[in-house]
């Protein structure tokens, strides 16, 4: 797992430490009681100093008396390994508020895969560099900036596809080696991702992404997209051929319902960028047609396609 990987933990694992008590809120408990007890004296716990990949954390861990092993706290941790903690107070299964929560440090090499070692009251962590790389290759259908990384969606929309998580050292070109820079990109590009093997459980899955090449010949300015399914193929005499697409609109300036108009310089291809034949262009098929700024003021409005993506036909 690349130690620049952002990922949402959806952990499973913590769960079952929580329940058998191996993870420990930090909290401050009052006990009242009318029974006169006897003082005794317990040794304080031990601050522990937390450094991960070189760098020392702020917030430090502690070991209890009779303890086997420090406890580490858990979102100073994940995060500065670039994982991206969630608590889902439903489920029990991830995200936390305000509350600090700590995790043994046998949960780094259990569950974050990394390697741990400690000596007196330090403890270092760092990722594992060995990890193999993969490639993928889809369309974009979204680019958001969350914190200080990037997600880009290739594959699909809401649940589907993957999410490739790009930072500063993500590097970009074009197919024949021109370099480009993250804002070059686009929706609507079919990209080549170079990746981590390992991703998230989350739909989409979630993997960090060392490169991204684009396959395209040429990128088209201020593209805009629609996901939905096609309500009407018109077409006429001349060979004409235009879609009404009723769905989503994928940018903030991309409308829910559009009318597509259909050339021979338009790309028709699957979600992983293979060409499809025209004749997939019924009504009822799942599509996401991606078309320049220039639109009518019509109701729908209408537009000329760069790309269309076809899915499944809609039962």
């Amino acid at each position: 797992m690349n130690r620049t990987m952002k990922k949402s933990l959806a952990i499973l694992s913590l769960s079952a430490m929580m329940t058998t008590g191996a993870a420990y809120a930090a909290t401050n408990e009052t006990v009242h009681t009318n029974t006169i007890m006897p003082v005794t004296t317990q040794a304080a716990p031990t601050a522990i100093s937390v450094q991960v990949n070189e760098g020392v954390l702020s917030e430090k861990g502690y070991l209890k008396a009779a303890a086997t092993e420090p406890m580490l706290p858990l979102r100073a941790v994940t995060e500065s390994l670039v994982f991206k903690l969630n608590w889902k107070q439903e489920t029990l299964s991830a995200e936390l508020v305000d509350n600090k929560l700590y995790v043994p440090t046998s949960f780094v090499s259990k569950v974050l895969h990394g390697s741990v070692t400690t000596e007196g009251a330090s403890v270092s962590i760092a990722m594992k560099k060995d990890v193999k790389k993969v490639q993928t290759t889809g369309v974009i259908t979204s680019i958001r900036p969350v914190d200080d990384y990037t997600a880009i969606q290739i594959q699909g929309i809401g649940t589907e596809g993957m999410i490739l998580n790009v930072n500063k050292d993500t590097e970009y070109q074009m197919l024949d080696g021109t370099k480009l820079s993250l804002s070059d990109l686009h929706v609507g590009l079919t990209v080549t991702a170079e990746h981590s093997m390992a991703a998230t459980l989350s739909l989409p899955p979630q993997t960090s992404t060392s490169k991204i090449t684009v396959l395209d010949t040429k990128r088209e300015a201020n593209s805009l997209g629609t996901a939905g399914v096609v309500e009407e193929v018109r077409g006429d005499d001349k060979g004409n051929m235009s879609l009404l697409v009723k769905g989503t609109g994928l940018t903030e300036t991309s409308p829910s319902e559009v009318v597509l108009q259909i050339s021979d310089k338009t790309a028709i291809v699957d979600k992983n960028g293979d060409k499809v034949e025209k004749a997939a262009l019924v009504k009822g098929a799942n599509v996401i047609g991606f078309y320049g700024p220039a639109l009518t003021k019509s109701l729908p409005p209408t537009g000329q396609a760069w790309k269309i993506v076809v899915s499944a036909k809609q039962e």
